[in-house]
């Protein structure tokens, strides 16, 4: 059989047995809580686990739940809610969650172990992005700062309900326009920021790229937030993670330049779509009610160790 991953830090992979049409898809997510929320945490978890086989250009299609719970300090109703929203997820995707474990745990966990399937003559990876190709964003980032701002108590109910309503929306729809725009490569927008997982990408295609921060759709609130201090320990450290790399104007503001660092929970996907498709790629984006979806860089030569420019 043939096998790849999508590159050395990811968690999924793509596996073709021999004689098949299709390729499996494996991949495995686990997120903490978020939100307080007990079903929107088990729909958010599920969105973010099936998320990497939307990015490799796949379709979820079974699954096995992982609950890590605190059952001497929370009651099993708050369990059965998580799971609630886990299934109500899945099923929006139709992928079957056919089992999965529950353990005694002083945090609450959950995740997915989820097994898809891609076309093998259309599988995503950070190797395949191509020169020239535009970068198309499906989700605003900031879901790290507004986490800590839920926290903090600084959060308001509009900015909790939009934050939460993005992350349990699933990314199906963006992988379908994706591979009907031609594009050549995807990461979901996750753990190490806009910045970091594009890192991921230029690095393995031995690429270059230019990012547009004001293009960059934000969350509401966010950047208040931000300017307040409320930044995640994980954001600060995907800025680091990525300055050996990126090369940041001097006119870009610091509060921007956090952001496109900040550790994203349930992200969109970043497409790398041939320029001319771009603008049918984000019109069909909007049309299916991602309001948000733009254009946001372009990949480019690498020049140098600053394989990431950003520009205002």
């Amino acid at each position: 059989m043939d096998e790849s991953s999508t590159g050395p830090l990811d968690d999924a992979a793509v596996v073709r047995p021999e004689g098949s049409a299709r390729s499996m898809v494996l991949t495995i997510d686990v997120i903490t809580p978020i939100v307080d929320d007990p079903r929107a945490f088990g729909a958010i978890a599920a969105a973010n686990s099936m998320s990497d086989v939307w990015a490799m250009g796949g379709r979820p299609e079974v699954a096995l739940s992982f609950i890590g719970f605190p059952n001497d300090k929370l009651p099993l109703s708050v369990l059965e809610e998580v799971l609630q929203g886990v299934r109500e997820a899945c099923a929006r995707a139709s992928c079957a969650v056919v089992g999965g474990h529950t353990i005694g745990d002083s945090e609450p966990k959950c995740g997915l172990a989820v097994v898809g399937s891609v076309d093998p003559r259309h599988v995503w990876s950070h190797r395949s992005a191509r020169l020239g190709d535009v970068l198309v964003l499906t989700k605003p980032i900031g879901t790290g700062v507004v986490g800590q701002a839920i926290k903090a108590g600084s959060a308001t109910a509009e900015i909790i309900a939009a934050a939460t309503a993005q992350m349990m929306a699933l990314n199906d729809v963006a992988c379908a326009v994706g591979l009907a725009a031609g594009a050549s490569s995807c990461t979901d927008v996750t753990g190490f920021g806009l910045l970091g997982h594009l890192k991921h990408v230029v690095e393995a295609s031995d690429l270059g790229a230019v990012i547009w921060a004001s293009r960059v759709p934000i969350l509401d609130g966010a950047r208040a937030f931000a300017d307040q201090g409320l930044v995640p320990g994980g954001s600060k450290r995907n800025l680091k993670y990525a300055e050996p790399v990126t090369s940041i104007d001097d006119d870009v503001e610091p509060v921007l330049r956090t952001l496109l660092a900040d550790a994203q929970t349930s992200g969109g996907l970043l497409l790398a779509i041939p320029e001319a498709m771009a603008p049918m790629a984000v019109d069909r984006l909007r049309d299916a009610g991602i309001a948000c979806a733009a254009v946001v860089g372009q990949l480019e030569r690498a020049s140098g160790p600053a394989r990431i420019r950003v520009v205002r």
